[in-house]
C-alpha cells in the first residue's frame, strides 16, 4: 500500500511539474518603466500556486473517482468549487475550451483577453497574462494551458486522442495583492 501511495504522489508531482513547466518563467508583468511590479509579482505567485493546486486536484479526482462516463467529471467538480470561491468573493477561475469541439457553451472564450489567450495557448505558449483595471482596482488575468494528461480523459473526450498540445485552459482573474 505504501508503494502505491508513493507512486500516486510521485505521479501527481510529476504531472504538476509537466503542467507548469514553462509557466514559471513565462508569467511576466512589468511596469511601463521596465522595473518589476512587486504587487503583480506577489499576485503572480499566488496564481501559480492556485494553478498547481487546481490542476493536481482535477487529475487526482479524475484518477481516483472517475471510473466510467456516468461518473461526475473532475472538471464539473472543479467548476462547483470555483463557483463557491467566486461567490465568497475570492477570485474567478474558468475552464476555457480551446478547440472547435467545446462540449459546454460556458467554456467558450468570452472576452478579448480569453480569445487572445486561446490563440497564444493553441500556438504552444504555456501561459498568457494581462494586468487590467476595473473600478479603480487592478486585477491579474492569467490563462494557463491544459493538455490531455491521461487516458482517463479520453473516456469522454476520445476526439483528443493523440493530441499533444493544449486543448483547454484555466483562466484566472485575481485581484492584485497591493
Amino acid at each position: 500500500m505504501k508503494l502505491k501511495r508513493k507512486n500516486i504522489v510521485g505521479s501527481a508531482l510529476g504531472l504538476a511539474t509537466m503542467l507548469t513547466i514553462g509557466g514559471v518563467g513565462s508569467f511576466a508583468a512589468e511596469k511601463v518603466s521596465g522595473s518589476p511590479d512587486a504587487a503583480v509579482e506577489r499576485t503572480r505567485q499566488e496564481v501559480k500556486m492556485l494553478d498547481d493546486l487546481f490542476k493536481n486536484a482535477i487529475v487526482l479526482i479524475d484518477e481516483h473517482y472517475v471510473k466510467k462516463p456516468s461518473d461526475l467529471p473532475a472538471a464539473t467538480a472543479a467548476k462547483a468549487l470555483w463557483a463557491a470561491l467566486k461567490k465568497d468573493g475570492w477570485y474567478d477561475v474558468r475552464i476555457l475550451g480551446l478547440t472547435d469541439m467545446i462540449g459546454d457553451p460556458d467554456d467558450v472564450p468570452r472576452d478579448a483577453f480569453e480569445q487572445t489567450a486561446a490563440k497564444k495557448l493553441l500556438a504552444g505558449e504555456a501561459s498568457y497574462e494581462e494586468v487590467v483595471e476595473k473600478d479603480g482596482k487592478r486585477y491579474l488575468r492569467v490563462a494557463t494551458g491544459i493538455p490531455v494528461v491521461s487516458d482517463n480523459c479520453l473516456m469522454c473526450h476520445a476526439n483528443f486522442k493523440g493530441n499533444k498540445g493544449n486543448i483547454g485552459a484555466l483562466a484566472y482573474t485575481v485581484p492584485v495583492v497591493e
